[in-house]
């Protein structure tokens, strides 16, 4: 649920989403190393996401752009515009008018090689929006020519956007492009997840050929927060290293950016273990990022 509470926080970043068959316990070790992290700079690196996104490829290109304003005690969606295959259902307001709940659409239901696609979300102030979506997404196996898909997100000040997307599935000998930008204003407040399966597990396949490109900037004023990128490719060292996948092939993020972020809500986090594979937390200056790895 996506509603604030005296904490200020949306309900997603406090309830525990305890996966099933977990208990209460503390972590131990420090925040699990998925990819390489690199610091650099964030304007460069989108640069070349967008390009990449709206060069010519010959596959599917399809582009979305939604605008949220808070009139009254109501967020409503006041203005959408697609290209391609890439819609939105109607807006629902399960917790009342105050969220609006938008589920994303892409009938091809995966990435293939050439594919650009591009989601652009612009929240007014006080504006309450949860996103999701209606299943798994795919990134498919790829002929030479990569997929790419941009994520940019402006909050205004008061605002709150949660991007709850269901996971991703790499495909064996996929090439992808994942860019995802996000820019607050004030006190707004970002809570992001991404799960992303490599391989088809269920049919025995692993991620042996391909490569995922992941970009990811989320600054507040124009001051950066967060600043990662990765390359994790098919068959490498680092899917089976303890720095890195460690023979998992599941990986889990879950962000929130706030300046309401405290050592209250890590300690909430890392209350929380799971019996099939490992998680963990960490607290920077207003962000909270939490990890984790286990099997599909």
């Amino acid at each position: 649920a996506a509603a604030s509470s005296a904490t200020g926080l949306p309900a997603s970043a406090r309830r525990s989403a305890r996966p099933p068959g977990s208990r209460r316990a503390r972590p131990h070790g420090p925040v699990l190393a998925l990819l390489r992290l690199m610091n650099g700079p964030a304007d460069h690196l989108h640069a070349r996401a967008s390009a990449a996104a709206s060069a010519p490829r010959g596959g599917w290109r399809a582009a979305l752009s939604l605008a949220y304003e808070r009139r009254g005690g109501r967020t409503v969606l006041a203005r959408r515009e697609h290209v391609g295959p890439l819609v939105v259902q109607r807006p629902l307001y399960p917790e009342g008018g105050e969220v609006c709940h938008t589920i994303l659409v892409h009938p091809p239901a995966g990435i293939a090689g050439g594919d650009s696609l591009s989601v652009d979300l612009r929240l007014g102030e006080g504006a309450q929006v949860l996103v999701t979506t209606p299943g798994a997404g795919k990134w498919y196996r790829s002929a030479g020519r990569p997929g790419a898909l941009a994520q940019r997100i402006e909050v205004g000040a008061g605002g709150v956007c949660e991007w709850l997307p269901q996971e991703s599935i790499v495909y064996d000998g996929a090439l992808g492009e994942l860019s995802t930008e996000v820019r607050l204003q004030g006190d707004a407040c970002f809570v992001g997840t991404e799960m992303l399966c490599f391989g088809r597990t269920a049919s025995g396949e692993c991620f042996r050929h391909g490569e995922l490109a992941m970009r990811t900037r989320i600054a507040r004023d124009g001051r950066p927060l967060w600043l990662e990128r990765g390359v994790l490719a098919g068959g490498n060292a680092l899917l089976d290293a303890a720095v890195g996948m460690r023979g998992c092939p599941v990986s889990g993020s879950f962000v929130v950016a706030s300046p309401r972020c405290d050592a209250a809500l890590l300690e909430a986090w890392r209350g929380i273990a799971s019996e099939a594979g490992e998680g963990a937390a960490t607290l920077l200056p207003g962000l909270l990022l939490a990890r984790w790895l286990g099997p599909a």
